[in-house]
């Protein structure tokens, strides 16, 4: 008689193979997110109708989320990513070329439409069937927590690179870091047709050396089912609270910083350069946090960072015109911080996906770990809406303008400091409380 599922002794997964994919996800989010609307208001596309079109684009991606994990469930990790990253790399080409629409008689906010939606289908349904991959990948906690580093160190050198590449390419910047003019729409549209080969350079090493598919029955559960089987884990509710409450304090500065580097700070030429600090930090610390959390507990660590991110928002809000070292330390010590917000939920967010899909949560049927990730991309999307929703507007309400001296800066620094300091404090505190309960819901560790 063969040994239990959950026991099968596997083949370590090699960490570097898993993370390389990371890079391609997470550098075709800011093209997406940040290029593409000046792209298409530069082709002519009325700015009020192309506001409409993304905002129901973003909000139908969100909400597919859950359903494509509980469709990851169902078929195997590998498969669904050999037919995910091909829409992904296509769309995404297609995307940023919104010239090939004349030559086809297609109007431009007809090509966006198209190549928008598969674009995101191909990014959200490999993104899902990837870190679902990646927690059944690992055999332990510690392997789970240093995949997800390595999935989210090579992550943060796509955005790196994304963001980079437009201005190697002989693109100006211009506010908010979009691209303008031609040299951008050429320099984008050569980001386009470079990204399908530097997806399959780096799909190729995961698909082929990352490790097995673990067989699994085919899901039985409907789809509101499966998803009901993740929402009753009551450890994934918990955890979910606190990744939003910490979420949506990590997107407020992200929403504002360009405003805040122009308007407070007044260095808007060295944005680049703030940019590249936080991120590379974020990387460097990535591994430091991974050791603590190993050595401490991943809930006591991610409590340290929080509490750092704390300490610098809170120093951020003093600083004004021409503080440009030391607003670069406040870039690098949150960055480092950033690091614990990347490796340590999502390595919790494995291990109680991987607990839940062996335990089961109704007679007869497993949870599956991609309605845990579904419902973790649609929250990580709500964030992103719920910053732009909630700090935009509050800013306009207390009188900020861009550009608008020191009166508005002064509203702009405490929307930007210490909004996301109350988030903080707000996950941090229930962190502290919810400590001992999530990490007694976690699987034990075990060796194989």
């Amino acid at each position: 008689m063969g040994a239990p599922p959950s026991l099968t002794l596997r083949a370590p997964p090699r960490p570097w193979a898993y993370g390389l994919l990371g890079l391609p996800l997470a550098m075709a989010m800011l093209p997406v997110y940040v290029h593409v609307p000046a792209l298409y208001a530069g082709r002519g596309v009325d700015l009020a109708l192309l506001g409409a079109v993304l905002l129901v684009a973003r909000l139908a991606d969100a909400l597919t989320d859950p359903w494509f994990g509980w469709l990851s469930d169902g078929l195997p990790r590998r498969r669904l990513m050999l037919i995910a990253l091909p829409f992904l790399g296509i769309g995404l080409m297609a995307l940023l070329n919104p010239g090939w629409a004349a030559g086809r008689g297609v109007a431009p906010v007809g090509w966006l439409v198209l190549w928008l939606a598969t674009a995101y289908a191909g990014l959200s349904l490999a993104s899902i069937a990837y870190q679902a991959w990646g927690a059944e990948l690992g055999r332990d906690r510690g392997e789970r927590t240093r995949l997800t580093a390595w999935r989210e160190g090579f992550g943060l050198l796509g955005v790196i690179l994304a963001a980079a590449l437009p201005s190697l390419l002989g693109a100006p910047a211009g506010e908010g870091g979009a691209v303008q003019g031609m040299a951008g729409s050429r320099a984008l549209a050569s980001l386009g047709l470079a990204f399908p080969l530097l997806l399959a350079l780096c799909a190729a090493p995961t698909l082929l050396w990352s490790g097995a598919d673990r067989v699994r029955p085919r899901a039985e559960a409907r789809f509101r089912d499966s998803l009901g089987d993740a929402w009753r884990d009551r450890a994934f509710r918990r955890l979910l609270a606190l990744f939003m409450l910490n979420g949506v304090a990590n997107a407020l500065p992200a929403t504002l910083v360009m405003f805040f580097i122009a308007d407070v700070i007044h260095a808007p030429a060295a944005a680049g350069l703030f940019l590249a600090t936080y991120f590379a930090a974020g990387v460097l610390a990535l591994p430091l946090w991974v050791r603590l959390a190993r050595r401490r507990g991943p809930m006591r660590a991610w409590c340290l960072g929080m509490a750092l991110a704390v300490v610098v928002f809170a120093w951020a809000f003093w600083l004004g015109a021409g503080d440009v070292l030391p607003y670069g330390l406040v870039c690098l010590a949150s960055g480092a911080a950033l690091g614990a917000d990347l490796a340590i939920p999502a390595g919790l967010l494995a291990d109680l996906a991987e607990s839940g899909a062996r335990r089961g949560h109704r007679p007869g049927q497993d949870a599956r770990a991609g309605s845990y990730f579904g419902l973790w991309n649609l929250a990580t999307k709500l964030n992103l809406a719920l910053a732009a929703g909630l700090a935009l507007p509050l800013l306009a309400v207390l009188g900020y303008r861009p550009g608008g001296g020191a009166q508005g800066a002064g509203v702009l620094s405490a929307v930007y400091c210490l909004l996301p300091v109350l988030f903080k404090l707000a996950a941090l505190a229930l962190a502290l409380l919810w400590r001992a309960r999530l990490e007694t819901s976690l699987p034990l560790e075990r060796t194989p």
